[in-house]
């Protein structure tokens, strides 16, 4: 059948005279190609508009990735091209860490002469003495500030005295010279008691201090025994990430290595060689001996009290000068009377024979036994002994204790002698061709305070490799 069809609107009719009267209607029909070319313009102009949406939104995330690719590549350089400023510098743990790592130093200051002298002939640069007198315009731009910032004030062998003391307050140099410098990364240590003297104000301060200067603060705890050095040595390290740099991420320190045994005479001379001046002798053997000899008193097994005060038993002192005493002088009294008591017989005939060497100093009458109890054939030089304020110290072989600034050399039981300050600084990870002072006074209160080059090595390198550095290491 043949359809009619009008041109201008599409309409179909099956009879010719309705098509007829259709084209002749007063009122012209709809223009079909204006309506499709309209609604055709409305779609068009509504899938521009999608997509001119979705290309800007695309060039937006682009544009953010470049940023952020921007701002990580700023980080991502390399090692030998970053600077850094040795505050507190000793003679030079960070130093070494740090260049080892490839990074270059433009500026070390220290209030030690002899450190500084020390410090020169290792790496022939001068070392400032005061680092109150810096004036952070005058020293360039730098990437990093580093510091083992005093201790003395927060340690216990400096009483903890906090911020009644002086050198308590000196952290906040660096925080004025950061202010200024605003370098990438700090990179600061400090002993384990800085997180909770003076009720925590102190560590509470430092956070606050480095928040507001702009930085990202982590903290980490470890020690050189967790690392195969065999010197027990907690440490807090401060990382401090500029905010901007900061990745959201909090960095990771390779595994501790744990139950594994460290192998000592790797970090000791050999005995033919070392001087007649390192091995004990006079009042420090005399009483080490006397000791030794009551210990092999002792029953397998047995329980000896932490800290036994020999001389207070034997004072006479009457109930009203114990009533008087300190409550922990009165403590450790009352638990020695067991053990006393046990042996009396022994310690009477032990006492009268060595009374004089143990009455000559108070530190003479006090053994501090921290190596459990008694066992077959023990004796005192079985380990390792520190001479200490608090009294004679004995700890296990292990791994030795604590290197610190002042006068408590750790003796090597079994050779009856001092570590030498070779010896300290292979504990302190300094290598074997570093300089060390010639007076054996300066140098040991030098490695007593440094940082351990190996944990400070281990925490600056796990920052670089968390934020891309590239590491030029000379070794």
């Amino acid at each position: 059948m043949v359809k009619y069809s009008c041109e201008r609107c599409g309409k179909e009719f099956k009879q010719k005279g309705h098509y007829m009267k259709h084209l002749q209607r007063k009122t012209p029909c709809d223009n079909i190609k204006d309506t499709i070319e309209s609604n055709l313009e409305a779609k068009l102009d509504k899938l521009i508009e999608i997509k001119v949406k979705e290309i800007f939104s695309t060039l937006q995330d682009n544009n953010t990735n470049l940023i952020v690719n921007k701002e990580r590549n700023s980080t991502t350089m390399n090692s030998k091209n970053l600077t850094f400023i040795d505050l507190f510098s000793g003679i030079g743990g960070f130093h070494q860490a740090l260049s080892k790592l490839g990074c270059k130093c433009t500026l070390a200051c220290d209030i030690d002469k002899n450190c500084r002298k020390i410090y020169k002939k290792n790496y022939g640069m001068g070392v400032l003495k005061d680092v109150k007198l810096i004036n952070p315009e005058e020293i360039g731009d730098i990437d990093i500030i580093c510091g083992g910032f005093p201790c003395q004030a927060f340690s216990n062998a400096g009483k903890k005295k906090t911020f009644s003391d002086d050198r308590g307050l000196l952290f906040d140099e660096i925080i004025r010279i950061a202010k200024n410098k605003k370098p990438k990364f700090m990179f600061l240590e400090n002993v384990k008691h800085i997180l909770k003297v003076g009720n925590c104000e102190v560590i509470e301060y430092i956070k606050d201090k480095i928040s507001k200067c702009g930085y990202h603060l982590q903290i980490f705890k470890m020690s050189p025994h967790e690392y195969g050095i065999p010197q027990e040595r907690q440490r807090i390290y401060f990382v401090c990430v500029r905010n901007d740099i900061y990745n959201q991420k909090e960095i990771e320190l390779p595994p501790k290595i744990e139950n594994e045994t460290i192998e000592l005479d790797k970090f000791l001379d050999k005995k033919e060689d070392i001087n007649e001046k390192y091995f004990i002798k006079g009042d420090v053997l005399e009483c080490l001996n006397a000791w030794d000899e009551m210990i092999k008193e002792f029953d397998v097994d047995e329980k000896i009290s932490p800290t036994i005060m020999i001389n207070e038993h034997y004072n006479n002192h009457t109930e009203e000068d114990f009533d008087n005493y300190a409550q922990w002088r009165k403590d450790y009294i009352t638990k020695n009377k067991p053990l006393i008591n046990k042996y009396k017989d022994k310690w009477d005939a032990w006492y009268e024979k060595h009374k004089d060497i143990l009455k000559k100093r108070e530190i003479y009458g006090k053994l501090e036994w921290q190596v459990g109890k008694i066992k077959p054939n023990d004796s005192i030089f079985n380990y390792f002994i520190q001479i200490r304020q608090s009294g004679i110290r004995v700890k296990k072989a292990k791994y030795f204790p604590t290197l610190v600034a002042i006068s408590q050399i750790p003796i090597y039981g079994k050779e009856k002698r001092y570590i030498t300050p070779r010896e300290c600084a292979r504990l302190q990870s300094f290598p074997e061709d570093f300089i060390i002072s010639e007076e054996d006074k300066d140098a040991y209160k030098q490695f007593g305070n440094a940082v351990n080059v190996e944990n400070v090595r281990t925490v600056i390198k796990s920052t670089f490799n968390h934020y891309d550095v590239y590491l030029s290491e000379n070794s």
